[in-house]
């Protein structure tokens, strides 16, 4: 654990010669550059569940660094990711990774926001820093005032007659800066993102991009997602997909262990080979 200007992060750095994952899925890399995993959590995510993400590449020795936004700076204080991401790219820089692959595995939106300030400093980066590939879990989707309240019931948690009544506030609350996001935009739209999911439409990094999602899902829509892939593909990037049925938000991993691993390893040998032949 770390931490980046008082908020923690998390990297591992793997054994020499540690290759304990699948046969089927050990990563051959060069052990001056090996690739570096960036998780960027949900919204709300302990660091506990993220690190059962991270375990599937650090299984592979490859490097990881997870790391989720504070819930403040998602929802009503966004102008902040701005910053936040620029100091990655800086963590990225001073650590010497910059000639190292890079992958970012997202969730929900929250990661997905995040990755979106990310990509916008690696384009302001002192040094080039080349993103491989990026995986979205449960992401991205526009917002929607029900998949908002489903949020943040489940940010806020306890019983019923508690978590009821605080999450409408909260939900109206937020919709109240939602608008005001709309009105600051239209003064200062080159300054601050009032819609983050338009923003990832329009991202000019165009590495291969794999979407792991459900129909399940309340909170992210599937059809949603699938559009969003669609308007990708438009824009050049490459795209791949794994679609559940039944699992829900951001628990494929859960609920399909093997065929969710074999779907990220797979997408990483693509991305690596990628590295290899460039």
């Amino acid at each position: 654990m770390a931490d980046l200007d008082n908020l923690e992060y998390y990297i591992k750095f793997p054994s020499p010669g540690q290759q304990c994952g699948d046969n089927d899925f050990v990563f051959v890399v060069d052990e001056e550059k090996v690739p570096i995993v960036l998780l960027f959590g949900w919204a709300g995510c302990q660091d506990k569940y993220l690190s059962k993400y991270s375990q599937i590449y650090e299984d592979r020795g490859l490097i990881t660094l997870r790391y989720t936004a504070p819930v403040k700076y998602l929802f009503w204080k966004r102008h902040h990711l701005l910053n936040l991401g620029d100091r990655i790219v800086k963590l990225l820089v001073d650590m010497n990774f910059e000639s190292h692959p890079v992958i970012v595995h997202c969730f929900s939106n929250g990661g997905a926001f995040l990755y979106q300030n990310f990509s916008v400093a690696l384009g302001k980066s002192s040094k080039p820093i080349e993103l491989k590939g990026v995986i979205f879990d449960s992401a991205p989707g526009p917002r929607r005032i029900l998949s908002l309240f489903r949020a943040m019931s489940a940010i806020i948690g306890g019983s019923f007659l508690f978590n009821i009544p605080v999450t409408v506030l909260v939900t109206a609350f937020l919709i109240i800066m939602w608008e005001y996001d709309i009105i600051k935009s239209y003064f200062f739209p080159d300054n601050f993102q009032s819609d983050p999911f338009e923003y990832l439409k329009r991202e000019v990094n165009k590495c291969p991009q794999h979407f792991i999602y459900s129909k399940a899902d309340t909170l992210i829509l599937y059809t949603d997602v699938e559009n969003f892939m669609e308007k990708r593909k438009q824009n050049g990037a490459e795209i791949t997909s794994l679609r559940f049925d039944a699992s829900p938000h951001v628990k494929h991993y859960t609920h399909h262990r093997e065929e969710y691993i074999t779907s990220v390893c797979n997408f990483l040998t693509k991305c690596l080979k990628k590295v290899k032949t460039n």
